[in-house]
This record gives structure tokens, C-alpha cells and sequence, in this order.
């Protein structure tokens, strides 16, 4: 289903963008989805006028940035319109359980992908307020890195945290570095940012937890956990290309040096182990017991409330050891701090989950979910996967997820549910995931970071070194094809 952050002194613009990732968990079942209802509405006014409310709000979206107006309120409203008219048109045919029965399995499905995002987020904001993700930053900002050094450092780093933490987060954490080591470098910014963008998209290709695209896949069944590592080497190939490249035109000199004094909060360390205790029980509860990811990650939401608990119950004992030590030692900042500790609070974290984000995906399920049912998505299919071939088709899926995002490319490829061979799987899921990267508005990463680097990282900045960027694309494509061949049985 999708975590850093820029110091606390600085604005958080990534607030509104947290798993747009984390959106991040789109993971449905295709043969709910794919319920295509009894009456075809694809050729009648009431289905021109589903898509052209569609569209619409889908614009709407895209444009919330100019005018201000958050995502979910026109895939809600447009949801509503859409199922109205299916409702309509079923009860004018005397077949309104066929209509009701659909809702409810789209209804179903999002209520998987809702609790899954709330246990992701819960655990993701327990981190930020227990410093975890400021005093990886502060870490790097004391090493006084060269600019060289801090564009691999930050790519690099992008590449191996995406995977895990996924890639919206890990952008937005290698992009609060940047602007705060080379603060006012506009074109060093830039440059740092695609870098960015491009290996936290490249690295969360190979990951189910990495990009929500995966996800999707990973719990509709059509690639099995341990199988996305095969794209490692493609996703690798999609990183160093560009970064090699775009290497020749960073400057060798160092910026000045940030020192940043941030602390772990007590438990920290804790909390991080059990966020991978729960990602293993999601995951053990999908391959061995073949249950759905979400029983396991809302386990894990048990394991971070009876920690919560030991927090709470001993924090007096905790905080008068610490007086004790510091008042010993004369550290009167570290006794002023304890004056500001509160509580931790399980519930209090959860009400600090995005839930705009939340909203917007149940629109954007129901929406698609109902043009299903009206039979677009299986005239889609057929005019991509039959029309074309399905390699054809799936690089230039990956292509237009850069125009409109990956998520609901991908949503409507798994709807559709087309018959491709695992090979053809594994490229759709590694177009969809490292596709986004060639616009700066192509991915949830690139989006929340134009808006944290506001000024510095630009649309054209981007869209200059996307030439490039494609070399990196049409590269990891050509090397999934070498290396997994075996895969593409019944190769098309």
C-alpha cells in the first residue's frame, strides 16, 4: 500500500503528498474489479457522460496545485455521479442487484486498501515524531559532502531506501539534504532532484513496497513476492545512465557545512524493528497462508499499540533517570528538553494520517471501478493488448504514466486483467514504476518534490534532461528482456 522530511523549522509541504505512495497501496484484486456488468453503456449518453465526469475530475486533480483544491473532492463527487447513473439505468432495467452487488465488491476491495495505508501511515508518522527520519539528515548534513559526493550519496541512498520505505518518502528525505546543504544552488538543486526522483522511482520498481504500483500488483497475484527482485538489474541499469551522465555537469566543489543536532527520541530504534515485523507479517500472511497483506499489517498496528503502551507507563521512570544524568553531567539543554516531552500516543498518530489522500483513492477506485462495470476497461483492453501486442502495449503505457500518473495507469491495466506472460507482467510493473520519472508531474515522488524544492526544481528544469532520462527508460527495458527472456513465454 506508502515516509522525509525537511527540518522542523521548514514548511512540510510533503504532508499532502504522503502516499500519494503511500498513495503508495492501490493493491486490488483484478477479478473484482473486473466485473463487467450485463448492459454494455460504453456506446450510450449516459457512459459518454460517466468518462466526460471522469476526465474532468481527474483534471481537476491534476490541477490542484494552481487552484488549490484538494484531490478528493472532485473523484468523490465524481464517484457518486458515476454510480448514480449506473444505479439509474439498472433500475429502469429491473437488474438493480447486479448494480448493488458490484459496488460492494469495489466497496470491499478499498476497504483493504484503507486499512492497509492507515497502519503504513500510523508507523511512518511514529518515526517523524520519535526524529527518526531528521537524524538520518542531520547525519549526512555534518559529513560535508561535495556536491559530487552528495549527488551520488543522495541517488544512491534514493535507490536503496526506496525499496523499503518506499519512493515518495525517500525523495522527499534525499530532497530536504539537498536544499539544506546547497541552499540557494538553484541548478545544483535541479539536478539533485531528477537524480532524486529517477533512482527513488528506479528503486521502488523492484520492491512491493516500494512504489504503489507494485503493491497493486503484488496483491492482485500477478507477480509473487520474492519474484519483483528479478527487476533489480533493469531498475539499476534505469538509475545509473542518466546519473552517469548527469554527472559530467556537477560542479566538484563543496558547499558550506550544515551542523544540525537532532536526537532520537526514546523507542525510536524500537518502533523501526517493529515496522519491519509487521511488513514480515504482512507478507508471511500473503505467501503462506495466502490471507490478504492487510490481516498482518493491521497485526502490526497491535504490535506499535502495545508498545505505545510501555511508552507511556514508563516515561516518569524514564524521565527522572534522565534528570538525574544530566543534572550530574551539567547539561542544562538536555534538562530544558525533558521539560517538553510528551507522551506517545498510538491513536494521536493515526489521526495525523493523510487523509485527503485516503478520500482521494476511494474516488479514484470507485470511478474506475465503475467505468468497468459500464465495459470500458474491456474495450481498452482489447484495443491495447489485441490491437497491439502486449510489449507494445506496455511500453507505452509506461510512457503516458509520465502524462497521468502511474497509479491509475496501472489500476486499469490490472482491471483489465489482459492475458500476458509473466515476462509482460514484470515490464508493465517496471514501465508503470520507472515510466513516471521522464515529466517532474509523471510520479507521487517527483510531484511532492517540486512542491518541497519549490523554485529550484521546475517542470522545465526536469523536462530538459528528459532526453536522457528515456536513454535510462528504453535501457532497463531492453536489459529486462536479456536477462529475464525465460519469463516471456508466449513472448508478444
Amino acid at each position: 500500500m506508502t515516509m522525509l522530511y525537511a527540518p522542523s523549522s521548514q514548511p512540510r509541504p510533503y504532508r499532502r503528498w504522503l502516499f500519494l505512495l503511500a498513495s503508495l497501496l492501490l493493491f486490488v484484486s483484478p477479478s473484482a474489479f473486473a466485473v463487467t456488468g450485463e448492459l454494455d453503456l460504453t456506446s450510450s449518453g449516459v457512459g459518454f457522460f460517466a468518462v466526460a465526469i471522469f476526465v474532468l475530475a481527474y483534471m481537476l486533480v491534476m490541477a490542484e496545485e494552481k487552484i488549490h483544491m484538494r484531490k478528493s473532492k472532485p473523484v468523490l463527487v465524481a464517484a457518486g455521479i458515476i454510480w448514480g447513473l449506473i444505479g439509474w439505468v439498472y433500475v429502469q432495467n429491473g437488474m438493480s442487484t447486479d448494480s448493488e452487488h458490484a459496488f460492494r465488491i469495489t466497496l470491499l476491495e478499498f476497504t483493504e486498501l484503507m486499512l492497509f495505508l492507515l497502519v503504513a501511515m500510523t508507523y511512518i508518522n511514529a518515526m517523524d515524531e520519535r526524529k527518526v527520519f531528521d537524524a538520518l539528515r542531520s547525519w549526512m548534513l555534518r559529513k560535508g559532502f561535495s556536491y559530487r559526493q552528495l549527488f551520488w550519496l543522495t541517488g544512491g541512498l534514493a535507490f536503496v531506501l526506496s525499496p523499503i520505505a518506499d519512493n515518495l518518502t525517500t525523495a522527499l528525505l534525499m530532497c530536504a539534504v539537498v536544499t539544506k546543504v546547497a541552499e540557494g544552488d538553484k541548478r545544483f538543486i535541479n539536478m539533485a532532484c531528477i537524480n532524486i526522483v529517477v533512482a527513488a522511482n528506479a528503486g521502488g520498481a523492484f520492491s512491493p513496497f516500494g512504489d504503489i504500483t507494485t503493491l497493486m500488483v503484488w496483491q492482485a497475484g500477478m507477480v509473487e513476492f520474492q519474484e519483483f527482485f528479478i527487476l533489480f538489474f533493469p531498475a539499476l541499469v534505469n538509475f545509473l545512465i542518466p546519473a552517469l551522465i548527469m554527472n559530467f555537469f556537477i560542479k566538484s566543489a563543496k558547499p558550506e557545512s550544515v551542523y544540525e543536532d537532532v536526537w532520537l527520541k526514546r523507542g525510536a530504534r524500537r518502533i523501526i524493528a517493529l515496522f519491519l515485523l509487521t511488513i514480515i507479517t504482512a507478507v508471511l500472511c500473503h505467501t503462506l497462508l495466502h490471507l490478504p497483506p492487510v490481516l498482518g499489517m493491521m497485526t502490526g498496528l497491535g504490535y506499535l499499540q502495545f508498545f505505545g503502551y510501555y511508552l507511556r507507563r514508563s516515561l516518569p521512570r524514564s524521565l527522572e533517570r534522565k534528570r538525574e544524568r544530566y543534572s550530574r553531567r551539567g547539561d542544562n539543554k538536555k534538562l530544558e528538553q525533558l521539560g517538553s516531552v510528551v507522551p506517545f500516543d498510538v491513536f494521536n498518530r493515526v489521526a495525523r494520517s493523510e487523509w485527503d489522500t485516503l478520500l482521494f483513492f476511494y474516488g479514484v477506485v470507485m470511478c474506475v471501478g465503475g467505468l468497468g462495470f459500464m465495459g470500458y476497461l474491456a474495450m481498452l483492453s482489447e484495443a491495447l493488448y489485441i490491437g497491439w501486442n502486449a510489449t507494445a502495449a506496455n511500453i507505452t503505457l509506461g510512457v503516458i504514466s509520465a502524462l497521468v500518473d502511474n497509479i491509475p495507469v496501472m489500476f486499469a491495466v490490472l482491471t483489465m486483467e489482459p492475458d500476458m506472460s509473466h515476462g509482460q507482467w514484470l515490464l508493465i510493473t517496471l514501465t508503470a514504476g520507472v515510466g513516471g520519472s521522464l515529466l517532474s508531474i509523471g510520479s507521487a515522488a517527483g510531484v511532492a518534490v517540486m512542491g518541497q524544492a519549490r523554485g529550484a526544481y521546475t517542470f522545465m528544469g526536469h523536462l530538459r534532461w528528459t532526453p536522457v532520462i528515456f536513454l535510462g527508460y528504453a535501457a532497463s527495458i531492453i536489459v529486462h528482456m536479456m536477462l529475464n527472456a525465460e519469463s516471456f513465454a508466449l513472448f508478444s
